[in-house]
């Protein structure tokens, strides 16, 4: 097989990514999840294999993510913890950690310097709070497009405190704050502090270290990279298309599977 796909269901957005087999990113999708994983990757998955002229026999499928198992055209399946890994080495092979932050979920992985393998990881998957949820949950309550939330909290000259970790308490706290007249931008970078902080905590308790690469769709968020450099104290950084990291792992790994 001349080409690799990776398909990343994730709880907010469906990503793929199609690999030939000199490891060059040929295409790729990105589209909201809804409720229906299975119809949107199918649906995706056949726009890819049309715009580019192949056959379902011309591709091997691997899918990964948290609906990975709904994806019944995969030929094999991995966890996100594995792709995401790869897909960060990818873009730096120097990769030591990575942080992902996703819609419903974020996690902190730690990689062997030696063999590139994964170590060690951590996940919050319980609660929405330090996930790309929660930004959105934040955004309405301030009347804010979640493009914008960002730049907005960057304009900020002192914080507010955020103390609730659960989304629901915080977005009352965030509605309160606003009624006693505090500045939307320094609400927002409050909520981006937070974030930063029960993150960057997670990541620190499996020691995570330079070199380390964010991804995931809230990693294009200016305000949580910077927060985020700022709790762990050094820089960190980011592929041009952080989003996908998990998709293009998953077939960066279809390609390992089938070159052996």
């Amino acid at each position: 097989m001349k080409h690799m796909c990776g398909v990343d269901i994730g709880s907010l957005a469906t990503k793929i990514v199609l690999l030939d087999d000199n490891k060059q990113m040929v295409d790729w999708r990105l589209n909201r999840s809804t409720y229906d994983f299975k119809r949107v990757g199918r649906n995706l998955f056949q726009d890819i294999l049309k715009k580019n002229e192949l056959s379902r026999s011309d591709v091997f499928v691997m899918s990964t993510g948290y609906g990975r198992n709904t994806i019944d055209f995969a030929d094999d399946r991995i966890t996100e913890i594995t792709a995401h890994a790869r897909g960060a080495q990818f873009f730096y092979p120097d990769a030591h950690s990575v942080i992902d932050i996703g819609g419903q979920d974020s996690k902190a992985i730690v990689m062997s310097s030696k063999t590139g393998n994964v170590i060690d990881f951590q996940m919050n998957d319980k609660c929405a709070a330090g996930t790309g949820r929660f930004l959105e949950v934040m955004a309405n309550a301030l009347e804010i497009p979640l493009d914008d939330m960002g730049s907005i909290a960057l304009k900020s000259n002192k914080p507010a405190s955020i103390s609730s970790t659960c989304t629901v308490f915080a977005e009352s706290e965030v509605i309160s704050l606003f009624a006693q007249g505090t500045s939307k931008e320094n609400i927002a970078a409050g909520i981006h502090k937070s974030i930063a902080k029960r993150v960057a905590g997670m990541a620190k308790r499996i020691g995570v270290e330079p070199l380390l690469v964010f991804c995931g769709g809230v990693a294009k968020n200016i305000a949580v990279k910077k927060y985020l450099e700022e709790e762990l104290e050094f820089e960190i950084v980011r592929p041009e298309y952080p989003q996908l990291t998990g998709a293009l792992g998953a077939a960066l790994l279809a390609l390992d599977k089938n070159s052996n």
